[in-house]
């Protein structure tokens, strides 16, 4: 079933009678303007650089080139919403194109000039998709900063490092805070490379091999903000892979900021009672006047977990031939809405991270009450008396054994027990010092130890803090660069499309 096609159609020619169905309109058509908000701005600057240059190219009469900005310009001031949308004329490209058919008349066929349709979206889309980017990177930036305060502030603050939620060894607060600010680093680092790819010009390419109307691709870039342009212009048409590594990064940003999220929501029970983190980032629950939910860590858990399917999604759509449309059709609302989550859910990680606080006194009675020392005292033993390791660990392993099942605690596992050990497995005592095995059991004794590259000894705490720390005032000098380059280019373009919007009087 075919309905009549709309005043003014635009696809009605020799080879297509009639207007799209129905069906087609509901479930294509529909589709594609749903991006509208994102990519009509985007349009705007895209249809007022090829204006420019067909003008500059004397492709174009200054006359109708200054009344097609005029125009453009008024349209690019208006919001998506404010325009009459019929879906049956397909995109937002041909949608604009008939508002301004209204406008300006037959000067708006110059938009098609050496350009399809496609080249517009396909700009439109980078210039949307950069700032969302860069709002990713900066939530990201937000993240670490927190992330790396805390770490700072609690540097030397003991507490357990956990192996499958077990009290393992003895670490210190900071140095499990500043295991998430390298990843969120990492993260910085692969986006920065996604906005090299994102960032690079798709204009003056034509169909797929420029045309006869041949504008300066360089010059396009450059009025549109770009740092550079796509080399090869079927490439800059048809290419995809790009666009599945920024949604796959930005899954993994978030999947960080879960893996965090994951960590504080166990810390902050009742049974661990470590850390707790600000009562806005908490919901109180319906029933039960003593909860305190932590919301905000349930939102990124399920924010990252949403963004993974996102991911593969986006990855699955691309597996077209090579020259067709449809991938890319899906990926603009795909890609842009789920680098835009990722960045509210690392601004929310951020938010919290800033928070956060933590119990010094709890975190180190956990340490202490437990056996996380055992393998510093395997260690120990090792050293002191030349056995290999693994007798030690049987040694340390048999007394912790012994004690647990009598309901000791780490207060008994003295050098008398261990010499009482040894002799069952290897039937001699070890006759060590007291005060060796006080030392080894001592968890300010075992950080001092750990002064290997990354470790949580203050040295190399040290460093790791200062590392980081340049590596995310780096981070922040980039993103601020590529924010400001881009509103100048914006606001430079917008200011010479109003200086030749004036027609030339002769």
């Amino acid at each position: 079933m075919s309905e009549a096609p709309p005043p003014g159609y635009l696809g009605a020619d020799a080879r297509i009678r009639t207007g799209p169905s129905l069906e087609m309109v509901r479930a294509g058509y529909e589709l594609e303007l749903a991006d509208a908000d994102i990519l009509h701005h985007g349009l705007g600057l895209a249809d007022i650089a090829h204006v420019i240059a067909l003008a500059e190219h004397a492709v174009i009469d200054r006359d109708e080139a200054a009344a097609l900005l005029s125009a453009l310009l008024e349209l690019d001031r208006m919001a998506p919403s404010e325009l009459e949308i019929d879906s049956r004329y397909g995109d937002l490209v041909n949608v604009r194109e008939h508002w301004l058919l209204d406008r300006v008349g037959p000067a708006a066929g110059w938009l098609s000039a050496g350009r399809p349709r496609r080249e517009a979206g396909r700009i439109a889309f980078r210039l949307a998709l950069r700032e969302q980017l860069l709002d990713l990177a900066e939530g990201a930036l937000r993240f670490g900063f927190a992330l790396h305060a805390f770490a700072d502030r609690e540097r030397a603050t003991l507490m357990p490092d956990y192996t499958y939620v077990v009290a393992a060894q003895p670490t210190t607060a900071g140095h499990w805070a500043l295991s998430f600010v390298a990843p969120t680093i990492r993260d910085l680092q692969r986006l920065r490379a996604d906005l090299a790819f994102v960032d690079a010009s798709p204009a003056g390419t034509g169909g797929v091999n420029g045309s006869r109307l041949s504008v300066d691709r360089a010059r396009l870039a450059a009025l549109l903000g770009f740092a550079g342009q796509i080399a090869n212009t079927r490439d800059a048409m048809w290419q995809t892979d790009g666009f599945a590594d920024l949604t796959s990064h930005a899954a993994i940003a978030a999947v960080g900021a879960s893996r965090f999220a994951e960590d504080v929501e166990l810390y902050c029970t009742s049974e661990f009672g470590l850390l707790r983190i600000g009562d806005e980032h908490c919901r109180a629950s319906a029933l039960m006047p003593h909860k305190r939910n932590p919301y905000s860590l349930v939102v990124l858990r399920g924010g990252a977990s949403t963004l993974i399917g996102r991911s593969t999604g986006v990855l699955a759509s691309q597996r077209t031939l090579s020259g067709q449309t449809d991938n890319l059709l899906h990926a603009y609302g795909e890609v842009t809405r789920s680098v835009s989550h990722a960045a509210r859910l690392l601004e929310l990680a951020g938010a919290v991270a800033e928070t956060l606080e933590l119990d010094a006194g709890a975190a180190e009675q956990a340490l202490r009450s437990g056996f996380t020392q055992a393998t510093d005292l395997a260690d120990m033993i090792t050293r002191e008396t030349d056995l290999d390791y693994r007798s030690a660990y049987r040694i340390v392993g048999n007394a912790v054994a012994y004690i647990t099942d009598r309901g000791g605690g780490p207060e008994r596992l003295t050098a008398r027990q261990l010499d009482a050990c040894a002799r069952l497995v290897v039937g001699h005592p070890l006759e060590l010092d007291p005060a060796v095995v006080a030392e080894a059991l001592d968890p300010v004794s075992a950080i001092a130890t750990r002064i290997v590259d990354g470790g949580a000894a203050p040295a190399p705490m040290a460093r790791m803090l200062a590392d980081d720390l340049a590596a995310l005032e780096h981070a922040s000098e980039w993103i601020t660069a590529a924010r400001m380059r881009i509103i100048a280019a914006r606001n430079a373009l917008l200011g010479l499309a109003e200086e030749r919007s004036q027609p030339i009087h002769k």
